[in-house]
């Protein structure tokens, strides 16, 4: 019940993301063991590495990182709702417009890497709290249906997407 979804769990655009999710293991263990990653790369790095842009138009690390904390944030919601049984249609989001408006750079890479890690023990502890019969359970957002399990291994390779596009692009 925790491994990766079936191909019938979400559809093509989530395709890309999950794919980046290891075939085998489980999901709450895989999430774990990234959050110390990631948590362990962007605190080994320097204010200056944070507020680095690889191209004028591209966000800072900062800015990554509040974009990896939104999502966490968005995409732990549709999953608590999903496990839940909600039936109603949940918004999608900007993208864009949520890192514009969440003006990152006031804040130190340090108070960053820190919302981040508190952002994921909240999503370590609701994939933790669920039995087994709610990652099955399915909702919908955006025009998009898709299962609990579906939407813990798009938070999962969602982070592995970035984690690629930081390591080739900006710590290369």
């Amino acid at each position: 019940m925790h491994q990766r979804p079936e191909a019938n769990e979400y559809n093509e655009f989530q395709k890309g993301y999950i794919a980046h999710v290891p075939a085998e293991g489980d999901l709450r263990e895989i999430l774990r063991e990234q959050t110390e990653t990631l948590t362990g790369l962007f605190g080994s790095l320097s204010e200056e590495q944070g507020n680095y842009r690889y191209a004028p138009e591209k966000w800072s690390i900062k800015e990554l990182i509040g974009h990896l904390t939104d999502n966490d944030r968005i995409m732990s919601y549709r999953l608590l709702c999903f496990a839940r049984g909600e039936e109603a249609l949940l918004p999608g989001y900007e993208e864009k417009g949520y890192v514009a408006a969440g003006n990152f750079g006031r804040f130190t890479l340090a108070e960053m890497v820190q919302h981040y890690r508190i952002v994921r023990q909240s999503t370590q502890a609701l994939l933790d709290s669920l039995e087994d019969d709610a990652w099955t359970r399915a909702g919908r957002f955006g025009g998009v249906q898709m299962t609990v399990r579906a939407q813990a291994a798009l938070i999962i390779g969602h982070e592995l997407h970035h984690l690629q596009v930081l390591k080739e692009r900006y710590l290369h």
